[in-house]
C-alpha cells in the first residue's frame, strides 16, 4: 500500500508512474485516500464542535469548571493532531510541517492550564497586628481586612488573633500528599448529581480530617494561640473562622459556604482547623465554586483564629441598600446573643435603616419576634435555646446610630459600600467580625411600575426585596437534603428560612422565596450574586405554594403570581453568561484565545500554509481546505480524475462536478460526465431537489448604495477578488456515497458548504451548513448572514452566527426529517445569491423572508418515501 502511494503520489504531481496503475491498483489506492478523507472529516468535525461548545459555554448560563476547560482543550488538540496525521496520509506526508505548528500551540495550552500560584506569604502564622489589605493573596480577604482595621483605624476594635497562612494549608497538603488525591476526585465532580457530589465531597473531608498536622505548622498554631491567650489574661476560648484566599470578595463572597467554629478551647484548636480545611470541600462550597468559577488550585485555604466575644447582641449591617444604589441609607439587622443566627437565617432580625447624612437618623425601625437566639456554651460551643426577650428590641437606638457611624467609616476607609458583621458584649462594646465588599444591585422597579399588575392573578403580595429580577418556572419546596437532591432545574426555591446549605441549588433555581429571614444573611448575598430574584421573608410562602404550580416570581414588585407572565418576564431583560469575568471563564477565554480564532480565511493568500497557522481553528481551515483540494484533483489529464470526477448532466446553468466517493452512483460510468438519475447519493439528491425546486428570479433590483457597496467591496476585499468568482456563475463541487454528501459552492462573491450523513441509524446522523461572503459591504453581509440564520432557526437548526459567517447544525434526527432539511439548505444555496445587496431596505427584506418561507414550506414536508 506504501508503494501504491508513492506511485499515486507521482500521478498527481503529473508524472505517469510507469508502468502505468492498473485500474484495480487506482480503485485500491483510491479507496485508501477516500478512508483517511472520512477519518480527517470526522476528526474537523468533532474538533469545530468542540471550538463551538466552548463558545457556547462562555455566552451560557450554566456553570463549567478546570475539568471541562481540560477536557475540551484537550480532546480539541487530540482530533486537530488527528487531522494533521490523516492529511498527510492524504498526500504522502507533505504537510509534516504541521505538527511543528501543532505542538508550539499544544504547549503554550498546557502552560495555562497547568499554571499554578505560589503563596504569597512564607510564614505559616502572623498574628492579626501585622496584617494588612495588601496581604489577601497570603491570608485571605476576611483576615487581610480585619489586619487592616486593627492596625489603622485604632478608634475600631477587633477582637485580637492571629492568621493561619495559605502557606500552612499547602504545607499541610504536600505533607500529607492530598494534592493529588483530591484532584483525582474533583475531576469527577463537575458534571454528576447531587447526591454523587455528596460522597465525593464527603471522601475528600473524610481524607482531610484523617490527615496530619505537619510538626512545624502545630508548633506555629500553639505558640500562636499561647501568644494569644498571655495577653488576654489567662486560658482564652477562641473562634475559627475561614478565610479562603478569594472570600470575602465583591462577587466572590462565599457567604456561608465554608465552616466557622465559635467557642473553641485550646485542646481542640488543631482538630477545628483541619475542620476548616476541610469546610473547602463542603458540598456547599464544591458548588459555588464551580458555579462562581473558582479555580480549585487558587483557592487556598487560610484561617483566622481569634479571641471569642460573649455577645449580648450582634448581627449584620449594609452600609448602603444592597437592592438599590440610589437609596442613600444604612440598613441593620440585628438580634440577641451571637449574631450566627442572622446569618445563616435561622432568625428573622430586626431591622434598622439609618440615614447616611448628618445627623444621623433612625429612619425606620422593625422589632420582630425573634423566637430564640445563638449563646455560647459555658464549656465550649454554641446552641440555640429560647430568646425570653424575643419580642424587644436586640439595639437601643444610640447603639444601632453608633454602628452606622462606623459603617461609614469603614466604607470610606475600604472605598466601597460594605458588609460588616459585628457584635456587642456585655460591657457594651462593639466589635467588628468581618468587613467586606457589598454587591450592589442596579435599582429595582418599584411595585406601581409593573406595567397591568393588575391583571395578573396574584398569589400573594408582600415580603422583602433580596435579589432583584422577575422569573417564572415550578414551585419545589426545601425543607431538607431529599427535597434538595431532587430540585429540578429551572424550579423556584421555596423555603421556610433562607438556609446557607441551600446555595448549591441557586445556580439551577429560578427564584427564591421565604417565608423568613433577613436580606444581610448568607443566602440572600449568594442570589444577589448569581443574579437570582429573591423574596424573603413573606410569611406564607411555603403554605401559600403548591408544590408543582406554575409561578412568576417579581422580586421588585415584591408578589409572586400564579402561572407563566411573559409581559413580566419581559421586564426581565437579558443575563450575560454566567462564567463572565470569573477565573474559570478568563481561563477559557485565554485557552480558546489558541484554538477557535480563523486568521486563515483566503486559500489564495500568501500567508494560506502551515506557517501561516497560530490556532488550532487554522490548521483545521487550512488541512480541510488542502485535503478537498487533494480529492478534487481537476486536471482533465489525469487518470484519476478521468476515472472518479464526472460532470453533472444538469439543464442549471452552473458547473456542478460529482467526485463519487464510493458506493455514489448506481452504476460505474466510463463516460466524463454523469446523469442524475444515475446519483444513489440520498443526501445529494435531497439538496438537489432543493436546489432545483424553485427557479432563482435573478439578482434582485438594487438601489444605488446598493451597488456602489458591491463595487467598493469588490475592489477593497481580497477575499472577494481571490474568490475569482462572478456574480452569475462558478464551480460547484460533491463529493458523495450512498449516505454522505459534501458540497462545496462558491456562488457569485458568497461561499458555502454543505456536509451530510444521512442514514437509517438516526443516531449517527449530522447536517453541517457553513455560509460566508458577499460582495456587499459589511453591515449589509451582517443582515443577510442574520436572515439566514433565522430561517434555519425556524427549522429547527442550532445556528451559530459569528459576524458575517454562519454555522449551522442538524444532528441525530430521523432520515427521512434530515432529507427534508437538506432540501431547505439546497433552496438557500441557490436563492441568497445578491441579497446581502438589498439588506438595507426593509420592504425587500420583508418580501424576500415571505417569498422564501412560502417556497421552504413545500420542501420541509417530511415524506416517508425518501
Amino acid at each position: 500500500m506504501a508503494n501504491l502511494f508513492q506511485r499515486l503520489k507521482r500521478l498527481f504531481a503529473g508524472k505517469e508512474p510507469e508502468p502505468a496503475l492498473s485500474m484495480e491498483e487506482l480503485r485500491a489506492a483510491f479507496k485508501a485516500r477516500y478512508h483517511a478523507f472520512k477519518l480527517l472529516l470526522a476528526a474537523n468535525n468533532t474538533a469545530l464542535q468542540l471550538m463551538t461548545d466552548m463558545e457556547a459555554a462562555l455566552r451560557s448560563r450554566h456553570s463549567f469548571g478546570m475539568t471541562f476547560i481540560r477536557s475540551h482543550a484537550t480532546a480539541t488538540c487530540v482530533n486537530v493532531f488527528n487531522i494533521i496525521k490523516y492529511l498527510n496520509e492524504l498526500t504522502g506526508n507533505r504537510y509534516r510541517g504541521l505538527e511543528a505548528v501543532f505542538t508550539a500551540i499544544e504547549r503554550q495550552i498546557d502552560a495555562i492550564l497547568t499554571q499554578r500560584q505560589t503563596p504569597a506569604i512564607a510564614a505559616l502564622v502572623l498574628p492579626l497586628t501585622e496584617v494588612r489589605q495588601e496581604m489577601a493573596d497570603g491570608v485571605g480577604s476576611k483576615m487581610a481586612n480585619l489586619g487592616e482595621i486593627t492596625g489603622e483605624l485604632p478608634a475600631i476594635t477587633v477582637p485580637p488573633g492571629f492568621a493561619i497562612t495559605a502557606a500552612a494549608y499547602e504545607r499541610f497538603l504536600s505533607h500529607n500528599q492530598l494534592t493529588d488525591e483530591i484532584n483525582r476526585r474533583l475531576q469527577s465532580m463537575e458534571e454528576v448529581e447531587i447526591s454523587d457530589l455528596y460522597r465525593r465531597s464527603a471522601e475528600i473531608q473524610t481524607l482531610i480530617m484523617g490527615a496530619d498536622l505537619p510538626p512545624e505548622l502545630a508548633e506555629a498554631i500553639s505558640r500562636a494561640y499561647a501568644d494569644l491567650a498571655k495577653s488576654a489574661g489567662g486560658d482564652v476560648k477562641v473562634a475559627l473562622r475561614s478565610s479562603a484566599i478569594g472570600e470575602d470578595a465583591a462577587d466572590t463572597s462565599f457567604a456561608g459556604q465554608y465552616h466557622s467554629e465559635l467557642n473553641v478551647t485550646a485542646a481542640n484548636l488543631h482538630a477545628v482547623y483541619k475542620e476548616v480545611l476541610a469546610s473547602k470541600y463542603a458540598l456547599t462550597a464544591v458548588s459555588y465554586r464551580l458555579h462562581k468559577g473558582l479555580r480549585d488550585e487558587d483557592v487556598a485555604m487560610c484561617v483566622g483564629c481569634m479571641a471569642m466575644v460573649d455577645s449580648v447582641c450582634g448581627g449584620v449591617m449594609y452600609s448602603r441598600d444592597p437592592t438599590d444604589f440610589r437609596r442613600d441609607a444604612i440598613f441593620i439587622n440585628a438580634v440577641h446573643g451571637l449574631a450566627k443566627s442572622v446569618v445563616d437565617g435561622t432568625v428573622t432580625p430586626d431591622l434598622l435603616v439609618i440615614s447616611r447624612g448628618e445627623p444621623l437618623t433612625v429612619l425606620q425601625r422593625e422589632i420582630r419576634d425573634k423566637g430564640q437566639k445563638a449563646v455560647c456554651l459555658p464549656e465550649e460551643g454554641v446552641r440555640m435555646q429560647a430568646d425570653a426577650q424575643g419580642t424587644e428590641a436586640a439595639l437601643t437606638d444610640d447603639q444601632a446610630l453608633e454602628l452606622a457611624r462606623l459603617a461609614l467609616v469603614l466604607e470610606a476607609h475600604f472605598k466601597g459600600p460594605q458588609d460588616i458583621e459585628w457584635c456587642i458584649d456585655a460591657a457594651g462594646r462593639i466589635f467588628i467580625l468581618q468587613s467586606r465588599p457589598l454587591k450592589q444591585m442596579a435599582a429595582p422597579r418599584s411595585p406601581g411600575d409593573t406595567p397591568g399588575a393588575g391583571d395578573y392573578p396574584v398569589l400573594f403580595a408582600g415580603g422583602e426585596l433580596a435579589s432583584s429580577g422577575v422569573a417564572a418556572g415550578v414551585v419545589h419546596v426545601v425543607a431538607n437534603n431529599l427535597d434538595l437532591l431532587q430540585f429540578p432545574a429551572g424550579a423556584v426555591l421555596v423555603t421556610a428560612f433562607p438556609h446557607p446549605g441551600w446555595a448549591p441549588l441557586l445556580s439551577r433555581a429560578a427564584a427564591l422565596v421565604t417565608d423568613r429571614g433577613g436580606i444581610t444573611g448568607h443566602l440572600a448575598n449568594v442570589a444577589r450574586e448569581f443574579g437570582i430574584p429573591a423574596l424573603f421573608n413573606t410569611g406564607e410562602a411555603t403554605s401559600r405554594l403548591t408544590p408543582g404550580q406554575m409561578v412568576t416570581v417579581d422580586a421588585d414588585g415584591l408578589a409572586v403570581y400564579e402561572g407563566r407572565i411573559e409581559a413580566l418576564l419581559a421586564l426581565a431583560g437579558p443575563r450575560e453568561g454566567l462564567m463572565a469575568g470569573t477565573p474559570v471563564g478568563e481561563t477559557l477565554k485565554e485557552v480558546m484565545t489558541l484554538i477557535t480564532p480563523l486568521n486563515l480565511t483566503n486559500p489564495e493568500a500568501p500567508d494560506f500554509s502551515p506557517k501561516g497557522c497560530r490556532t488550532l481553528h487554522d490548521i483545521t481551515r487550512f488541512a480541510h481546505e488542502v485535503s478537498v483540494k487533494e480529492m478534487f484533483a481537476f486536471d482533465k489529464k489525469q487518470a484519476f480524475s478521468r476515472y472518479f470526477i464526472k460532470k453533472l448532466v444538469t439543464p442549471v446553468a452552473l458547473e456542478w462536478w460529482v467526485l463519487n466517493l464510493e458506493d455514489g452512483f448506481k452504476e460505474e460510468v466510463a463516460a466524463p460526465q454523469v446523469e442524475l438519475s444515475n446519483i444513489a447519493s440520498a443526501p445529494m439528491l435531497a439538496l438537489w431537489e432543493g436546489i432545483t425546486a424553485t427557479p432563482w428570479e435573478g439578482p434582485p433590483p438594487v438601489d444605488t448604495m446598493g451597488f456602489m457597496s458591491i463595487v467598493m467591496g469588490a475592489a477593497t476585499d481580497p477575499n472577494l477578488a481571490a474568490a475569482g468568482g462572478t456574480m452569475f456563475g462558478n464551480t460547484n463541487y460533491f463529493m458523495i456515497a450512498r449516505d454522505f454528501c459534501n458540497l462545496t459552492s462558491r456562488l457569485g462573491f458568497h461561499f458555502s458548504t454543505v456536509e451530510a450523513l444521512v442514514g437509517d441509524q438516526a443516531f449517527e446522523n449530522y447536517i453541517r451548513f457553513a455560509f460566508k461572503g458577499g460582495a456587499a459591504d459589511y453591515p449589509r453581509r451582517i443582515r443577510r448572514t442574520k436572515f439566514v440564520g433565522e430561517i434555519l432557526e425556524r427549522y429547527h437548526f442550532k445556528v451559530d452566527v459569528k459576524e458575517d459567517a454562519l454555522f449551522a447544525r442538524l444532528e441525530a434526527e430521523a432520515k427521512d426529517y434530515m432529507l427534508s432539511r437538506l432540501r431547505i439548505l439546497g433552496y438557500l444555496t441557490i436563492h441568497t445569491r445578491q441579497l446581502d445587496m438589498i439588506m438595507l431596505n426593509e420592504a425587500d427584506v420583508q418580501y424576500y423572508a415571505e417569498k422564501f418561507i412560502r417556497d421552504l414550506e413545500k420542501l420541509a414536508v417530511i415524506r416517508g418515501s425518501d
